[in-house]
């Protein structure tokens, strides 16, 4: 039996045992995860250094390692999302609605978990650390299948945590990790209806329409994030280049960071030197539309993939448009993740709220807020770029499914 099948068959088996695991064992778990992270610094530190080793050997980008990278300040975050999970409420047996129908029929709406989740991600150790935290305070079983560029720092990981799981009286099974990451394996862990109740892609753009379209197990879709950031004519100067600046160069890496700023004419023709002067000296490249550079001679052209591109990276494609402009442009070439305007204008920002379709739409605050820690969910799964069955960062509420519970007394249809 190869080691796909193996594990998927564990996997369902502790989902059982999940399934019945009261709260407060679940929290001596996760508990026990953090300490275990804690004290093992030096060893996870150790484990990453060899995949940051082949990671430069093999001449990777700049935003891929900063993923790929542990510190010690990462595990001490890592730990401490684990134990703002315990402090969350467990969603799992919540009464979500109760009617009773005419005929005196009792019916409860309760959350249960999904079962076993399979997730399927790229780099980022520290998304094997959030899936089993919060598949375990759902009671679902974590079946993870890390890209071979993180796979020792996710084993040693995934070696900590099933000591907390053993620890804690919970089978280790109940988080696994897929060591083979194979092409082939990976294709065939799409398929694995048998063992998975859902898959979840977290990665870029390849990764996750690969699985969309060739998964057969019922997919949660993370979405890319080509996110945007309009200047309307009445925003303020500070803010407006604080806001670009840390939602371009904070982190530019991730699904959240800016990736096109659109600026109205008027702000653009008052303010544009300063907005790109701010930019540069941060070490962004700017791309620009031509009306853009006609303010600004000099600029770097950008052309029509700029538009399209999730760049996770300090590049920034500007293009100056009015309101209605920019609306169609992010029609065209948003992806439905994070979109904000800036403006005092109350009136142009509940238009912008109300028809731009994203999963997190702001007004006067920099995209990366959207994120699970941010909103208060703790450690997010993802964030999600579609409407069926969640949508946004996906914490503990968006692994749970839900039954009916139906009470009688002999009724009969």
């Amino acid at each position: 039996m190869n080691e796909l099948i193996q594990k998927g068959i564990a996997a369902k088996k502790a989902a059982k045992v999940l399934n019945r695991t009261s709260t407060e064992q679940k929290n001596r778990a996760l508990a026990a995860m953090a300490e275990q992270l804690l004290s093992n610094t030096a060893f996870l530190l150790e484990e990453n250094e060899k995949d940051l080793e082949n990671a430069r050997q093999q001449n990777t980008s700049a935003a891929i390692m900063d993923r790929l990278s542990l510190s010690e300040k990462r595990i001490q975050e890592m730990a401490e999302g684990l134990r703002q999970v315990i402090e969350l409420a467990d969603p799992v047996g919540e009464v979500m609605e109760t009617f009773t129908r005419p005929n005196g029929l009792r019916i409860e709406k309760v959350r249960v978990p999904l079962g076993v989740a399979g997730i399927i991600y790229e780099a980022r150790p520290n998304v094997t650390v959030d899936a089993a935290a919060l598949c375990l305070k759902t009671g679902n079983a974590a079946y993870l299948r890390g890209s071979s560029s993180a796979i020792h720092s996710n084993k040693a990981i995934i070696h900590l945590i099933q000591n907390a799981l053993e620890e804690a009286g919970l089978p280790k099974e109940a988080v696994q990790l897929l060591e083979d990451t194979s092409y082939e394996t990976s294709n065939q862990m799409l398929r694995l209806n048998q063992y998975l109740d859902v898959l979840i892609p977290r990665g870029g753009a390849g990764l996750i329409t690969h699985v969309v379209q060739n998964a057969t197990v019922p997919v949660l879709e993370t979405g890319v994030g080509n996110c945007h950031i309009y200047v309307d004519e009445s925003a303020q100067l500070d803010m407006a280049i604080n806001i670009m600046l840390n939602a371009k160069t904070q982190r530019p890496g991730v699904c959240n960071a800016v990736e096109t700023v659109l600026l109205h004419p008027e702000w653009a023709k008052q303010n544009l030197d300063a907005a790109i002067d701010a930019l540069e000296a941060k070490g962004v490249e700017i791309r620009t539309c031509e009306k853009t550079r006609a303010l600004k001679p000099g600029l770097k052209a950008a052309v029509e993939a700029d538009w399209e591109s999730e760049f996770l990276d300090l590049i920034l494609a500007v293009r100056t448009v009015d309101l209605d402009e920019a609306i169609s442009h992010i029609e065209q070439y948003g992806s439905g993740h994070s979109e904000c305007i800036l403006t005092e204008n109350q009136e142009n920002a509940e238009r912008f709220l109300r028809e731009i379709d994203a999963a997190a739409v702001y007004h006067n605050a920099s995209t990366r807020f959207t994120d699970g820690f941010e909103f208060g969910f703790g450690a997010e799964i993802g964030i999600s770029t579609q409407k069926l069955h969640a949508r946004g960062p996906m914490g503990l509420k968006e692994l749970t499914s839900y039954k009916y519970l139906l009470h009688g007394q002999g009724q009969t249809r």
